[in-house]
């Protein structure tokens, strides 16, 4: 099931090789039991509705490993170099300069 905050196809594709560009880099102790795609539907998922952690879907990974994910990558500045990629990236396409800065 998706959601209206779940990403397409088409905007994973955008998002995976940016976010595998700002993620830390870990040792892997064990597989990882989630993508990092579901982890972020879960994430927007909850900014988009505002709900409590708890109350995501059953369908999504567990609240306490998207909410990890979603603390560690916000304590991290992922997130937000995530949404710098982006705009740059829209930026670009729209021929202006990347980082909004007039001359």
């Amino acid at each position: 099931m998706t959601y209206s905050s779940s990403l397409s196809d088409a905007e994973w594709k955008i998002a995976e090789p940016l976010l595998h560009q700002v993620l830390p880099r870990k040792k892997r102790t064990r597989p990882a039991n989630w993508t990092k795609r579901e982890i972020l539907d879960g994430i927007l998922y909850q900014l988009k509705n505002g709900c409590n952690w708890c109350d995501l879907p059953k369908n999504l990974p567990p609240y306490s490993t998207v909410y990890w994910h979603y603390k560690q990558w916000r304590s991290e500045g992922v997130i937000e170099q995530l949404m710098n990629a982006l705009h740059e990236q829209v930026r670009e396409q729209l021929k202006k300069s990347p980082s909004g800065q007039h001359c």
